[in-house]
């Protein structure tokens, strides 16, 4: 008999690649969303869409019955509200998976490992809250709602991806580097390119959403990220041997920065201190992660063929050139 997975999402990003993987994996799948984006799913028959709103009880409960499913992978638990609810309607599932975020964690630690690193506290008004500054507060709360599910005996999991990237991101941050790579032969990078902040591929997501429906140990929460780290230079330097240009990465300083009117912060996925995420329980599960330069192919690939650009997080190319030429003069 072929299982049934139950995507609360499924249409953008995180979700689209989702379900895609479930259908690879011989699941057919349902679908619990508004319907205000376009369903690349729409003619495939194995995917059957529920209309509703996952704030709505009622309709998570008509999903559960129409699909009937054997797992559930909740793509848009923004609130712990929205886990303690979902975790209360899918109780029975043989797997119920958060996804929550790296951001959850409340120290700096090299790396960051489940059960080890403290998780950030969340107020009642902070649970309620809808602001990208409370995100994280919000993501670690429902990680403690996924734990208390578990102790009532509910197979509940949580996955921790780190910055995901890949194609369909709506959110561009990785898009602005690889418009500034195709576009241009010189590309600032803020301070000495050595920055980083760990990526999880959307692809290896979506495996692990499943790997741990399937396998996950209840009660636990799991990261995912590419098991090889690059930083901010190197991930410059993927994305121009991926499109086969030629790029010359200029580090800049705080100073070489201000010339132009800059600071490090302008430049999406800056982070000063390193973000990684250690991803040894998950790949304990049998998940292996796609090799960087792979996934920055297609991810390159995509990009070529879509309208992202980026552009919302451009710093300003004058202000990039004021720099260039300061770093010229030195």
């Amino acid at each position: 008999m072929t299982d049934t997975a139950l995507v609360i999402g499924g249409t953008r990003f995180i979700g689209r690649h989702t379900v895609s993987d479930l259908l690879a994996n011989g699941y057919e799948v349902g679908m619990l969303n508004r319907g205000t984006h376009e369903n690349p799913f729409a003619d495939d028959d194995r995917v059957t869409h529920v209309e509703g709103d996952r704030k709505n009880e009622r309709d998570l409960r008509t999903a559960n019955l129409s699909v009937d499913p054997d797992i559930v992978i909740d793509c848009v638990a923004y609130q712990p509200g929205d886990v303690e609810t979902a975790t209360e309607v899918f109780a029975d599932v043989e797997g119920y998976v958060y996804i929550s975020s790296g951001d959850s964690y409340a120290t700096e630690e090299i790396p960051k490992r489940e059960g080890e690193t403290p998780l950030r506290p969340c107020t009642p008004e902070q649970a309620t809250d809808d602001e990208p500054d409370t995100y994280g507060n919000r993501k670690a709360e429902g990680d403690r709602a996924v734990f208390a599910a578990a102790e009532e005996g509910v197979n509940a999991m949580a996955v921790r991806p780190c910055i995901v990237y890949g194609p369909n991101d709506y959110t561009e941050r990785l898009d602005y580097w690889i418009d500034r790579v195709l576009s241009h032969d010189r590309v600032v990078v803020p301070g000495d390119g050595q920055n980083l902040w760990h990526r999880a591929y959307v692809e290896d997501v979506a495996s692990a959403l499943r790997i741990v429906a399937e396998r996950g140990e209840a009660g636990r929460a799991y990261n995912v990220g590419d098991r090889r780290a690059l930083t901010l230079e190197e991930t410059l330097e993927t994305i121009a041997d991926a499109a086969g240009v030629d790029c010359d990465v200029v580090t800049a300083s705080d100073d070489a920065l201000a010339a132009g009117g800059l600071e490090p912060d302008d430049f999406v996925l800056y982070r000063e201190y390193p973000h990684l995420l250690d991803t040894c329980a998950l790949a304990a599960l049998g998940w292996e992660s796609t090799p960087v330069e792979e996934a920055m192919a297609r991810t390159v690939a995509e990009h070529r063929d879509a309208d992202r650009d980026g552009s919302e997080w451009d710093p300003g190319r004058e202000a990039e050139e004021r720099v260039l030429g300061v770093k010229e003069t030195l």
